[in-house]
């Protein structure tokens, strides 16, 4: 199957190119109620899924025990710019635990927010797993590690060496956890290691779209995964920021919409979103793995399609749904759109 067009890039106003991908928007029974493309097709959904992996941490009842606020579980489910905010509390998070960045098997990168970047390279230092974009989610996953090292009398840090390999209790926790929200069995999964290190399955987006429904409804998981799941809403929804940064999507479209919408990149091109309202789930993943401009414009289409919004939120979605393209000068040269097909399939229900 050859997927359809979602996004043209335009110079001037004439179509320079083009980006295809799939989409699904899905209900907490599981109906698909509009889609393009190929939804069956199992691919790595990667960072998109954090919120779901975050779950256990606050089912379990380790987030109560070890007080993590709504800035710690935004945290948990962020893909951040390595901003100083970012940094302080994933360390605040693991100091909570009695541990340190060296706890963290994620890996270190540069902020991938350039002026976070600049700021410490002017310092001298290196950056280190604090700074990695995954660091919330990582210090979260020491969180649930230490919690069922409690448990079982064990020591923490010896406990937690290893986390990110498929067979350590952590990782077998998370992994049912985004086994029973997406209905998919990851036996069944291709599997792949994701940048951070953890294993990353192929999951088809009907699947992932399912997830979210539940994610926005409550409806399908456990009455602790629900409840956990209406927690992580609401604390992404009071500390938006720390789910991205500064200028980023999905920061600027929470901070506006609330609880409105709980939307999530994952890279190569994938977007997960969860619509409370209308409690609708949805997954998108472009066919060239574009995250910077198609994936945004083609989740801000979908957002402007199926979240009830008035006329504060059309323009906060105006840009988003058409930015502009400048060159180095500054002056327009261009602009992303939603393919016009694509607007209207997603406007009518399957």
């Amino acid at each position: 199957m050859t997927n359809p067009v979602l996004v043209e890039v335009l110079r001037g106003e004439h179509v320079e190119s083009f980006h295809r991908g799939a989409w699904a928007v899905v209900d907490a029974a599981g109906a698909v109620v509009a889609s393009g493309g190929d939804i069956e097709r199992p691919i790595f959904p990667r960072s998109a899924v954090k919120v779901l992996q975050a779950l256990p941490l606050v089912a379990c009842g380790a987030a109560d025990h070890f007080g993590l606020d709504d800035a710690a579980l935004a945290l948990a489910c962020a893909s951040h710019g390595g901003e100083p905010e970012h940094v302080a509390v994933a360390a605040q998070v693991l100091a909570q635990l009695g541990l340190d960045e060296r706890a963290l098997e994620c890996g270190a990168h540069w902020p991938g927010f350039e002026p976070a970047k600049l700021a410490l390279a002017r310092t001298g230092e290196e950056p280190h797993p604090l700074h990695n974009n995954c660091s919330g989610k990582h210090a979260g996953f020491a969180c649930l590690g230490c919690w069922l090292a409690k448990g079982q009398g064990q020591e923490f840090r010896g406990f937690l060496s290893g986390y990110v390999q498929p067979d350590h209790p952590v990782m077998q926790t998370v992994s049912q956890a985004l086994e029973a929200a997406t209905g998919f069995a990851l036996r069944d999964a291709p599997m792949g290691i994701d940048g951070c290190s953890i294993p990353t399955f192929g999951i088809p987006l009907r699947h992932l779209a399912l997830g979210f429904a539940r994610v926005a409804s409550g409806v399908g998981l456990s009455a602790d995964h629900a409840r956990a799941a209406q927690r992580l809403r609401q604390a992404v929804a009071r500390q938006p920021f720390m789910v991205a940064g500064t200028g980023r999507f999905d920061t600027r479209v929470m901070q506006h919409f609330g609880e409105r919408v709980f939307c999530k990149v994952g890279a190569e091109g994938v977007y997960c979103a969860a619509f409370p309202e209308p409690g609708l789930g949805v997954a998108l993943k472009m066919d060239d793995g574009n995250n910077a401009r198609a994936a945004e414009v083609a989740m801000a289409a979908l957002i402007a399609r199926w979240v009830q919004r008035d006329d504060d939120d059309a323009d906060v979605l105006a840009p988003l749904l058409n930015p502009v393209l400048s060159n180095w000068r500054g002056l327009r040269v261009g602009a992303l759109a939603p393919y016009a097909h694509f607007l209207a399939s997603a406007s009518s229900s399957k």
